[in-house]
C-alpha cells in the first residue's frame, strides 16, 4: 500500500462546472489531483467527453469508470432512463423526484475514497453545494458527515472528505470560479446529452440563473432560453 500522502487528493469531476470549479480550486492549493470520472449511464453522458478534455489540457491524472453494469440498479431516474424524460421548468419537487438518482453519491464517493486508499491520497474532493439541499439527500451537510466520519474509520489509512462548497450557492461557485479566471466553456450541466444545452431544463435554469446573479454571459451555446421573467425566479422553493 502507497505510504499516505497529505499533498494528494482524489477529485470527483463530471466535467459539470460545479466539480470544474473544485478541480481547479484544488489545483490552486497545489495538490497533486487524481481526477475520477464515472460512467453510470447517464443521460447526459457528454459531460464526460468534456472532463475528459479538460484533464488533458491540465495533464492531470484523469480515470472514467464505467460502472454501467449497475444501472440497473439506479435506473428509475430520468437521467439514467431514456425512457423517461428530463422535466423542464425550474426545480421543483415533482421535477426532483424525477432526476434524483438512488444512492449515487454513497457510490461514487464509496469508489473514490476506494482509489484515494489504493494511491496514497488522504482527501477525496467532490462539488455538493448549497442549493442542492432541498433537492438531493446526499448533498446536504447530514449526510456529508456521516460519510466522512465512514471515510475515516473504513479503512487502514483514513481519508477525510472535502466538500468545499457545502454551504455555498450555485451563483457562489460561480463567483470563485470567476474570481480564479476560469472559463465556463469547458463544462457541461445540461441534463440533455444534445449537441447544444436545453436551456430549459432545472439544470440549465439553475447555470443560467447563477450567471445572471453575477453579472456575467454564459459562454455556452443554448438550443433556447428560459423566458427572462422565468429566469431570475427561485429555483428551488426554500433553498438557501
Amino acid at each position: 500500500m502507497p505510504h499516505p500522502s497529505e499533498n494528494t487528493t482524489v477529485v470527483i469531476y463530471s466535467g459539470g462546472m460545479d466539480s470544474f470549479t473544485v478541480l481547479h480550486r484544488a489545483l490552486r492549493e497545489g495538490l497533486n489531483v487524481h481526477a475520477l470520472s464515472f460512467d453510470y449511464g447517464q443521460r447526459h453522458r457528454r459531460e464526460l467527453d468534456v472532463a475528459t478534455h479538460v484533464c488533458q489540457a491540465l495533464t492531470i491524472p484523469h480515470q472514467v469508470v464505467d460502472i454501467r453494469a449497475i444501472h440497473g440498479l439506479m435506473d428509475s431516474s430520468a437521467l439514467t432512463n431514456p425512457g423517461r424524460s428530463v422535466p423542464d421548468g425550474n426545480y421543483d419537487s415533482e421535477n426532483l423526484a424525477a432526476t434524483v438518482v438512488p444512492n449515487r453519491n454513497m457510490v461514487l464517493l464509496s469508489l473514490a475514497i476506494a482509489k484515494a486508499v489504493n494511491i496514497g491520497a488522504t482527501r477525496v474532493d467532490y462539488g455538493a453545494h448549497a442549493s442542492d439541499h432541498a433537492l438531493y439527500p446526499d448533498c446536504r451537510p447530514e449526510f456529508f458527515d456521516a460519510m466522512n466520519h465512514v471515510a475515516g474509520i473504513a479503512n487502514f489509512t483514513p481519508v477525510t472528505l472535502h466538500a468545499p462548497y457545502l454551504h455555498a450557492s450555485k451563483a457562489d461557485i460561480l463567483r470563485d470560479g470567476l474570481a480564479m479566471g476560469l472559463d465556463y466553456t469547458h463544462t457541461w450541466t445540461c441534463y440533455e446529452g444534445k449537441t447544444l444545452a436545453c436551456g430549459v431544463c432545472g439544470s440549465c435554469r439553475e447555470r443560467l440563473a447563477a450567471f445572471e446573479q453575477n453579472g456575467a454571459v454564459d459562454p455556452l451555446s443554448y438550443a433556447s432560453h428560459p423566458d427572462d421573467s422565468d429566469s431570475t425566479a427561485p429555483l428551488v422553493e426554500g433553498s438557501p
